[in-house]
């Protein structure tokens, strides 16, 4: 029988086996309930809207809408919701993309059992957890040992930033491809992406953006 201290998770993952295993797994624990449970970012947002859990336990590569687009928008509608990622990504760049979106921790899939529930633990009670592989590049942005220079626009990957630059510069999606060394579906890919997360209505309002951001100016 579920307590009043239960911890409420909701599951995000877009491989069924993963998503239902790690259900699983967490729903046997004491003191956790899974409440349910999400195969996209898209889902997901209405599930936690209808569900209102204390923890989501978020993959960030999925169909529809990426973990870490919907983890900014959950956190952002509901403040209260705490996020752990839970996937095989490890660069900087999206480590760091996922704690501006606002999750609370980061961990590896492979981790074992204890440390995914001793993070949603943690999380619920209002901490940050990360693996340990992630801790030392978190620490060093949390106590601003990260000294590289802001990037406009964060929420754009670094290929994308790479299209926008060039786009602001007047380049042709032909001559952005050729200049960057990469197929013309990648550069339309790019710029769909950008157009969806700046919420541009089209390349005008796109360039005109990122030229006041500074973008194209060289």
């Amino acid at each position: 029988m579920t307590e009043p201290s239960d911890i409420r998770v909701v599951v995000v993952d877009d491989h069924q086996i993963v998503r239902e295993g790690l259900a699983s797994l967490l729903g046997a624990l004491e003191g956790i309930e899974v409440v349910g449970t999400a195969a996209d970012g898209r889902d997901a947002i209405h599930v936690v809207a209808e569900t209102g859990p204390d923890v989501v336990v978020m993959d960030i590569q999925m169909p529809q809408l990426d973990g870490i687009e919907a983890t900014r928008m959950i956190t952002g509608r509901q403040p209260g919701v705490r996020v752990v990622m839970l996937t095989m990504n490890e660069d900087d760049e999206t480590v760091l993309s996922a704690m501006r979106a606002g999750a609370s921790g980061y961990l590896l899939k492979g981790s074992g059992a204890d440390e995914v529930q001793n993070a949603i633990r943690a999380a619920a009670s209002g901490g940050m957890v990360f693996g340990a592989r992630m801790a030392a590049r978190v620490a060093a942005y949390l106590t601003g040992a990260v000294t590289r220079q802001e990037e406009p626009f964060p929420e754009l990957t670094a290929r994308e930033r790479d299209v926008l630059r060039l786009l602001a510069a007047g380049r042709s999606n032909d001559a952005i491809a050729a200049e960057l060394y990469v197929s013309g579906k990648t550069v339309r890919n790019a710029v769909s992406g950008i157009y969806a997360k700046l919420h541009a209505a089209g390349r005008a309002e796109a360039i005109i953006r990122a030229r006041e951001a500074g973008y194209g100016r060289d």
